[in-house]
């Protein structure tokens, strides 16, 4: 049986799926310039399941910020 290490320094495999679905999510939201009934069609979910996960990973709170100097411009795609 292969021995697996447990390094601090590697990410999760939750965080590594939690980093892939925010970037699919950012993708389709760029694609459909923001509008998230047109992403969530896009990616096969209804538009209250893409909701949950972008509350989830974090992506309606970018929104808030949108006018931080800290978050970049795409931010505001996010806005519902």
């Amino acid at each position: 049986m292969p021995h697996v290490s447990s390094s601090e320094s590697r990410p999760t495999l939750k965080a590594m799926l939690e980093a892939y679905e925010r970037r699919i999510i950012e993708d389709a939201l760029r694609a459909t310039r923001g509008n998230q009934r047109r992403a969530a069609r896009a990616l096969g979910v209804l538009p209250t399941t893409l909701h949950e996960k972008m509350k989830r990973l974090g992506l309606l709170e970018r929104a808030s910020h949108k006018d931080s100097p800290e978050v970049p411009p795409e931010a505001a795609v996010y806005v519902a």
